[in-house]
């Protein structure tokens, strides 16, 4: 099976652009940081680790400490694709992520995001 490149993307060189894209519409870097630990069970100073090490997509979600359970009930459309469809795990997980950061940056409120 060939390999999305993306998987070997570091997650450190996409970061900046979800804290951008928040911040653009008036969210923080705190609000964008909740959410990743929301999905992974990373803490801030796990994330921030990953971040230094530019550790690779794959990676990240291979070794996340939990991924939420709550994850399945992210639905809609990323860059053209239903999420809930995407069946490769690292990519749905990808996706999963694309698509809280767009909801935090259309200005849901954090706890219809974390599907609370």
């Amino acid at each position: 099976m060939k390999k999305h490149r993306i998987y070997t993307t570091s997650f450190a060189s996409v970061y900046p652009h979800y804290v951008t894209k928040a911040e653009k519409k008036g969210r923080t870097k705190a609000e964008v940081d909740e959410i990743i630990g929301w999905l992974t069970g990373y803490s801030q100073e796990e994330l921030e680790a990953l971040i230094e090490n530019k550790t690779d997509f794959e990676t990240f979600f291979a070794e996340a400490p939990e991924m939420n359970t709550a994850r399945s009930l992210i639905k809609g459309v990323v860059c053209g694709i239903r999420v809930e469809d995407i069946e490769e795990p690292t990519m749905r997980e990808i996706r999963y992520l694309d698509k809280l950061i767009d909801e935090l940056a259309k200005g849901k409120a954090m706890a219809k995001i974390l599907r609370a």
